[in-house]
């Protein structure tokens, strides 16, 4: 067997023979920067991953079955392949569509401790089984940032913090979708000391009860952005009652494309974080400026919601930039549009942002790639 780095040992059989008219799984294009592997054949052909070992973006989908076959490589010791890992040039990875047996997961993850992996995206993944026990010190990879789609775990809310354990500290970005359970055990959680960027976004079921419990106090106090679109949340003064209890101070907030409900008379004021700066209320469904926002902001976008009229000055916080396109106000025609954003030949601002809020962050990483070559 050739000599290639310990990840592709792990999920690598012996190199086969291909047959020239066999189609490759894996593609690399012409730059050596992405490669893109989908194996859906009922007899894939693993060893054509080998190609990506020159890539720096490398995304694998395992065509939604088991990788349990790969177990038995587990238990190898990753320091023995360490150099040739380091070498790598791969800073982007994607693992995605497959079962995943946790115990092989943690091994793919002491491998990636010694490579040079930026940014670790899991998608539509099933992780079975127990995760391995506490390592004595994390031997996993010092990434920067963290996504996870539409991940399950076998351990239940337990997940976030037994995953956290095989990682180095460090982590600035984490990204979580579509997930199966948000309600974190707090005294299992280690404190993330460098997170910046906190995304919860496309978690329908969230709602402001599940941010309480998402937010553990005192694990989150670097936070700067917290990014909530299209989580469930209705009423303002729920969110921030989550903001105080996990004692945070995030500068951006974005909570746009929930359907926020107007503050009732004589419900408890909102308290915001001191340090808030940007708040994103576009795609609110909102009649009218929500009551109690923060008293000054730098950024405040109420754009693509339903505003009949202006709003008043004395409705507006003290604000630097203030977005307030797609409202009926200045656009008659808007609030259809909304409701039917193919009504017209045109797709204007709002249809589009509403067609691309799934792939935005997607589209945010492409734009940045090439600062990795």
């Amino acid at each position: 067997m050739v000599c290639v780095p310990y990840l592709l040992l792990l999920l690598l059989p012996p190199l086969l023979r291909v047959s020239a008219d066999t189609t490759e799984p894996c593609e690399l294009d012409d730059d050596d920067f992405r490669c893109v592997c989908n194996f859906t054949d009922p007899k894939p052909d693993w060893s054509s991953a080998v190609q990506c070992m020159v890539a720096v973006e490398v995304e694998i989908s395992g065509g939604g079955r088991s990788l349990e076959q790969f177990l038995k490589g587990a238990d190898t010791n990753p320091k023995q392949y360490a150099d040739t890992i380091k070498a790598l040039r791969v800073r982007r990875l994607k693992l995605g569509a497959a079962q995943v047996p946790a115990q092989l997961l943690v091994a793919v993850l002491r491998a990636l401790g010694y490579s040079r992996l930026k940014e670790l995206t899991l998608e539509d993944l099933e992780v079975t089984g127990p995760m391995p026990p506490k390592p004595l010190e994390a031997t996993g990879p010092a990434f920067t940032t963290l996504s996870l789609r539409n991940v399950s775990w076998a351990t239940g809310g337990a997940w976030l913090g037994e995953l956290q354990q095989w990682l180095k500290p460090g982590l600035r970005v984490l990204n979580i979708a579509q997930a199966h359970s948000l309600a974190f055990p707090c005294a299992g959680l280690s404190t993330f000391e460098a997170l910046t960027t906190l995304d919860l976004s496309d978690n329908p079921s969230l709602g402001d009860t599940g941010l309480m419990a998402a937010l553990c106090p005192n694990k989150f106090p670097a936070l700067q952005c917290l990014a909530l679109r299209n989580a469930g949340m209705d009423k303002l003064s729920g969110v921030c009652a989550a903001l105080a209890a996990a004692r945070v101070q995030p500068q951006s907030l974005d909570l746009s494309h929930n359907s926020l409900r107007v503050t009732a008379p004589g419900a408890t004021r909102c308290v915001w974080p001191s340090a808030l700066r940007s708040l994103n209320l576009s795609f609110a469904g909102l009649e009218q400026v929500p009551k109690g926002l923060p008293p000054k902001l730098s950024v405040l976008d109420l754009s693509c919601n339903k505003l009949s009229r202006e709003p008043r000055r004395d409705e507006l916080p003290e604000v630097n930039d203030l977005t307030l396109d797609g409202n009926p106000f200045l656009d008659p025609g808007a609030l259809q549009r909304q409701n039917d954003p193919m009504i017209s030949g045109v797709v204007p601002a709002c249809a589009r942002s509403a067609l691309t809020m799934g792939v935005s962050g997607a589209l945010a990483l492409l734009q940045g790639a090439r600062g990795f070559a």
